[in-house]
């Protein structure tokens, strides 16, 4: 089988990334600046060879798809399995609210802990991996000799990392998320490998990089 060439956008920046409070499954659309990535994001794929344009469901994921099919000609097809980690009762809250409320909480999401899950429907770091891992095999299956794009979130993109690179969940993240980067990897059915990592050179200003993903 040919392989899939994979190109992994993160959506742009919105106002809960500024104040680096956590999105996880919240709907939160663009800002400004994130919408102006978008666009540029846009403009850096119109003359990729581009077969699909997936995207998480979220708008703010979803907002930055539409930039790239606007310039491609190729329709956005939505997918759940794409979705941010969910973050439970965390959702809307900055991590220093969770620090001083919820320290054994805190404590078990800076040290990534695998089984750990937010309360009332978050998501483990294991639960992330496997869906994601599932969805992205299924999708870049339908592809083979083509080239896709998928449109996230900091969480789905780090564990795609992980995951190309043979890194455990619970490894410290040495690598860079921000909005708007082009990410470009190759799968076959034997797994995936990284080809490129953060490609920011269509922005002209530094892109927000939380610490960990929101």
């Amino acid at each position: 089988m040919e392989a899939t060439r994979i190109i992994a956008v993160r959506h742009g920046e919105t106002a809960w990334n500024v104040d680096a409070r956590i999105q996880g499954q919240t709907d939160i659309g663009l800002n400004d600046t994130g919408r102006w990535q978008a666009q540029r994001v846009g403009q850096a794929l119109a003359a990729e060879p581009i077969t699909a344009v997936y995207s998480s469901d979220l708008g703010r994921a979803h907002q930055t798809a539409q930039s790239i099919a606007e310039t491609t000609g190729v329709p956005v097809v939505s997918d759940k399995g794409l979705r941010e980690r969910g973050f439970g009762m965390f959702e809307g809250k900055t991590f220093d609210e969770i620090h001083a409320t919820w320290p054994d909480h805190a404590h078990n999401w800076r040290k990534r802990i695998p089984e750990w899950e937010p309360p009332e429907g978050g998501e483990s770091l294991l639960q992330l991996r496997e869906r994601v891992t599932r969805t992205m095999h299924a999708l870049a299956a339908r592809h083979p000799g083509e080239q896709i794009v998928v449109v996230a979130h900091g969480g789905v993109l780090d564990t795609l990392y992980r995951v190309a690179t043979g890194q455990e969940v619970n490894s410290p993240r040495t690598w860079q998320l921000p909005n708007g980067a082009i990410n470009r990897l190759l799968w076959t059915s034997e797994g995936f490998t990284l080809v490129g990592w953060s490609d920011t050179q269509h922005l002209d200003h530094a892109p927000v990089d939380e610490n960990t993903s929101f």
